[in-house]
């Protein structure tokens, strides 16, 4: 990421559907697409995982899998293992910019289980080397959700003493048991590895790299804690004995009480950082860049006692350090890699960032917001350096046209003053936080697809800490509009986000008195041939 480029920030969940959830369907084509025709480099998305309980892409049931939610229904359509009739028969939802996870749960299983068991898979032999090749996760994970529908979705932690231990006897029954169910789970992780990666492989064609995301925590109910306890700071029961979260501050007077599992360090130190090898050679399969959410966490982490209800009674502990990053640098050569350093970042964790080198990432709303502990002067965009990611927001904050309506009015008024923009309009003044941070030094800015939209906070994708209305909101189709790609890359080249040589010359924006002088000049042209042809 040494180079000036822009990108946009938006989930594969709010793309264009008509069912009922962004996936990896003609929309999401049509949005790289436009994504070129913007002058863009990268699109951002959030964590590819099978969401649990509250649909967060950050508590995931796994950290390897892909969502099923994001199977192209259409694409199983085509390949005859569907109809039309039966996706059309689902009820997903009344609104087009909204995500109905439960009619979604509810619909989509049942069309992915018959398109299973129209498919043949077993003889697939791009199948049944996906599965060999995949096997050292892929196998735990697809017994995990088969034994956890039979328990009917409860957490792994409430199973039977025999297979929530993983004794070999039970092991091998739900094995026999489960075989269909098992091979079901295969199958969805199949069609997404191979939709995905078409999907990935059109977008990079294009010139647009993906940025993923990876959370540095995976959920207490997932694959990885139940079939990997080592890893983790479990009783002997494989309970937790702390778990992770954040202190309190201005967004919170509690804190953040995120409830999964801590990383027990010395075992991962002891084995190499195995497990984080394996994790980051995967994810890179998959993205061409990652950002690793919470990233202060392998300087610092926050441990508050598991059966607390509030983060108030947590401790810092102290984390891998560097030493993590070497080891992955050695194993996996230079990685292109985002260190989401947000919040309450200590001196400690600023000699981590500097020292791996990854860019870290800066968030134009903290500068101006009294609630952010971090210090607004390091969002500031004339104390920004070239190697960071600027952004306006991100998906845990609000849009910045919403933002401008929640804090003080003092601090508008900073905006105001720093802008040099004494207007009363907070669409204006949202347009030129974009424009700022756009022109900023930094080598990448990724701004969300809401603030060039000019949303308010309806379209907001998360409000962290709570339950039931975040990850839904979507977009309409009608809202990518050429108008307003042209608008983005025309700012992108001014700012040198995109450079005029590298432009194919259709791609390239008129001046709207050369379009002028265009249209009229064939007729000039007729107007003469006709008086030549009169005299």
């Amino acid at each position: 990421m040494d180079k000036r480029a822009a990108g946009i920030l938006m989930p594969i969940t709010s793309l264009p559907s008509e069912y009922g959830i962004g996936c990896f369907s003609k929309s999401a084509y049509d949005f790289v697409d436009w994504l070129k025709e913007a002058g863009q480099s990268y699109w951002q998305i959030l964590p590819l995982g099978p969401t649990s309980y509250g649909d967060s892409p950050y508590q995931s049931f796994s950290t390897f899998a892909g969502n099923p939610y994001f199977i192209s229904l259409k694409a199983l359509v085509e390949e005859g293992v569907l109809t039309k009739e039966d996706c059309d028969k689902v009820s997903w939802g009344r609104r087009a910019d909204s995500v109905d996870y439960e009619k979604i749960y509810k619909g989509r299983y049942k069309l992915l289980r018959k398109a299973y068991e129209n498919s043949n898979i077993s003889e697939n032999p791009d199948y049944q080397k996906f599965v060999a090749e995949n096997s050292w996760w892929l196998s735990d994970y697809a017994l995990f959700m088969a034994v956890k529908d039979q328990f009917g979705g409860v957490e792994w932690t409430k199973w039977a003493e025999d297979i929530r231990l993983r004794w070999a006897n039970a092991m091998d029954y739900y094995r026999r048991e489960l075989y269909f169910d098992i091979e079901f789970q295969q199958y969805m992780q199949f069609k997404f590895y191979e939709q995905w990666m078409k999907l990935k492989k059109y977008a990079n064609e294009k010139g647009i790299q993906i940025i993923g995301d990876i959370p540095i925590y995976v959920a207490m109910d997932s694959a990885d804690t139940w079939a990997h306890p080592e890893l983790f700071q479990l009783d002997e029961e494989n309970v937790p004995v702390a778990v992770a979260g954040c202190p309190p501050d201005g967004f919170s007077a509690t804190g953040q009480l995120w409830g999964n599992p801590l990383y027990r360090w010395d075992y991962h130190r002891n084995t190499g950082y195995q497990w984080w090898i394996s994790r980051l050679s995967y994810v890179f399969r998959l993205y061409d860049v990652v950002r690793i959410d919470h990233f202060r966490g392998f300087d610092e982490y926050f441990s508050i006692p598991a059966k607390d209800k509030t983060a108030v009674n947590g401790h810092w502990e102290k984390g891998p350090g560097i030493e993590l990053f070497q080891v992955i640098k050695a194993r996996l050569g230079e990685k292109p890699i985002i260190a989401e350093d947000l919040g309450y970042v200590t001196d400690t964790v600023r000699r981590m960032v500097k020292e791996s080198g990854y860019p870290n990432m800066k968030v134009l709303e903290f500068a101006f917001d009294s609630r952010d502990s971090s210090g607004a002067g390091d969002y500031l965009p004339h104390n920004y350096e070239h190697n960071c990611v600027a952004y306006t927001g991100t998906h845990d904050n609000e849009t910045i046209l919403g933002w401008l309506s929640s804090i003080k009015p003092e601090e508008v008024q900073m905006v105001r003053a720093y802008l040099n923009r004494p207007t009363e309009s907070k669409q204006v003044l949202a347009s030129e936080l974009v424009r700022t941070t756009i022109a900023s030094v930094a080598d990448t800015c990724i701004i969300p697809i809401q603030d060039y939209l000019g949303l308010d906070n309806s379209a907001r994708i998360n409000f962290p800490s709570t339950l039931g209305t975040n990850w839904r909101w979507r977009l309409i189709k009608s809202d990518l509009t050429k108008a307003l790609a042209d608008s983005i890359r025309k700012q992108n080249i001014v700012y040198g986000r995109v450079k005029w040589e590298d432009l194919q010359e259709d791609e390239k924006p008129k001046d709207p008195e050369e379009e002028k002088e265009t249209e009229t000049e064939p007729k000039q042209k007729k107007d003469s041939s006709v008086k030549e042809a009169k005299d």
